[in-house]
């Protein structure tokens, strides 16, 4: 995070939005390695990390003992209705595919209570490739797929999600990432 000053940026003012509604759990979706679940818990929050690889879970247990890891998937997301605060999403959506990310923010909604504040980040761009190094020179076959943010904002908007702000940003995150902060329809 040392490297990347807007996502600290990003990720301390939604801190801040969950904290003004008076805190409450924190489901860091998608969250690898925990790292920015980590980061999360150093600003104060309440939140756990669910990611789908257990060997990523496995890593976030190690390098952060003491915080909460669950295996899960986003599409089929295991949390009771209206059960978090606040919801991130931090490069995890760019696994899934387009045909199934209205169904993922059905999930994302479901589980927030109403206002509640989601944080995505994601890589601009128009193509999908298949990644098959990564993470440590370790063998893999997932897909990474690059949207729009109009694109991202209209599926948002459909899901039931009003945007209060997003942009687009270079950095050690993404070479063309963006961030988008919504919150929950009531």
């Amino acid at each position: 995070m040392d490297e990347a000053p807007e996502e600290r940026e990003a990720l301390a003012l939604f801190a801040g939005l969950v904290r003004a509604r008076g805190g409450g759990p924190v489901a860091d979706v998608g969250c690898g390695t925990g790292r920015i679940t980590a980061h999360l818990r150093e600003l104060g929050l309440d939140v756990f990390g669910i990611d789908l690889s257990p060997g990523m879970i496995e890593v976030a247990r190690r390098d952060h003992p003491g915080v909460r890891f669950d295996l899960g998937s986003m599409t089929d997301l295991a949390l009771a209705d209206a059960s978090v605060t606040g919801l991130v999403a931090w490069y995890s959506l760019i696994h899934i595919p387009d045909d199934e990310i209205g169904s993922v923010l059905a999930h994302f909604r479901r589980v927030l209570v109403p206002g509640g504040p989601l944080l995505l980040s994601f890589h601009v761009g128009d193509a999908s490739h298949l990644k098959t190094e990564g993470y440590g020179g370790h063998p893999m076959k997932v897909h990474v797929h690059r949207r729009q943010h109009d694109r991202m904002i209209a599926w948002l908007e459909q899901a039931g999600f009003d945007v209060e702000t997003h942009k687009t940003l270079t950095s050690a995150e993404s070479k063309l990432g963006g961030i988008i902060l919504a919150c929950r329809r009531p």
